[in-house]
């Protein structure tokens, strides 16, 4: 299976921290975020990584090179221009050759294994999802069995994306290369069609948005 992770963004609400360096490289302990995303899709077996790259990008590329050092394949998807998540997904999918391919936010820090034995194979989109953040009063989706729906009313809504997927080619078709995102322009079109699906993850996730969730982080790593 290949790996991606979105690694291309400004990380605006860490600055100024994000400043001179790009979030994923923000150190945790004596390492930057990315080198444990990067290990933990290694010990899921995912050898294969694609991360994609616009804010100090090359940063990144110097820091991470080919990948050889940490035993895994990293090959990178440069934007001009931000494409957001959908875009940036959709244009390094030629480089994303396993089907399904998981995908991993750039700022996420957790325990989940990344071993896809529960997508169904009708599913184009198995999202993991975690009970919604304390002080989060509505959450982006809930579920309906397997399926992911997105109730009208927002206090249905007891799950939280986690920024981890296993997406399928297929739900990318007749898409071309512009910013649009994954969640809003993509899949919440097509919840209605019994083909996106979810599991609850209920361990470790903290999203490394903010100078507070950073030292939340740091402090567990002591």
């Amino acid at each position: 299976m290949h790996a991606f992770i979105l690694a291309a963004g400004f990380g605006t609400r860490l600055r100024p921290l994000t400043e001179k360096v790009p979030k994923p490289l923000i150190q945790i302990t004596s390492e930057p975020l990315i080198e444990y995303q990067i290990r933990w899709l290694r010990n899921a077996g995912i050898n294969d990584i694609v991360i994609n790259l616009h804010h100090l990008g090359s940063q990144i590329e110097e820091y991470l090179k080919d990948g050889s050092n940490l035993r895994v394949n990293i090959a990178y998807s440069w934007e001009d221009t931000i494409l957001e998540t959908g875009g940036g997904i959709f244009q390094a999918l030629p480089l994303l050759k396993s089907d399904p391919f998981v995908v991993l936010n750039g700022d996420v820090w957790t325990n989940y294994s990344f071993k896809p034995d529960s997508i169904p194979s009708e599913s184009l989109a198995h999202l993991v999802l975690v009970p919604n953040p304390k002080g989060r009063s509505f959450g982006d989706f809930s579920l309906d069995g397997p399926f992911i729906r997105r109730p009208a009313e927002p206090s249905s809504r007891n799950l939280t994306f986690s920024g981890i997927s296993f997406l399928r080619h297929e739900l990318f078709r007749d898409k071309k290369i512009e910013p649009f995102s994954l969640t809003r322009e993509l899949l919440f079109d097509r919840l209605d069609e019994n083909c996106i699906t979810g599991e609850i993850f209920n361990g470790t996730w903290i999203d490394i948005g903010t100078p507070e969730t950073l030292k939340q982080v740091r402090r567990m790593m002591l």
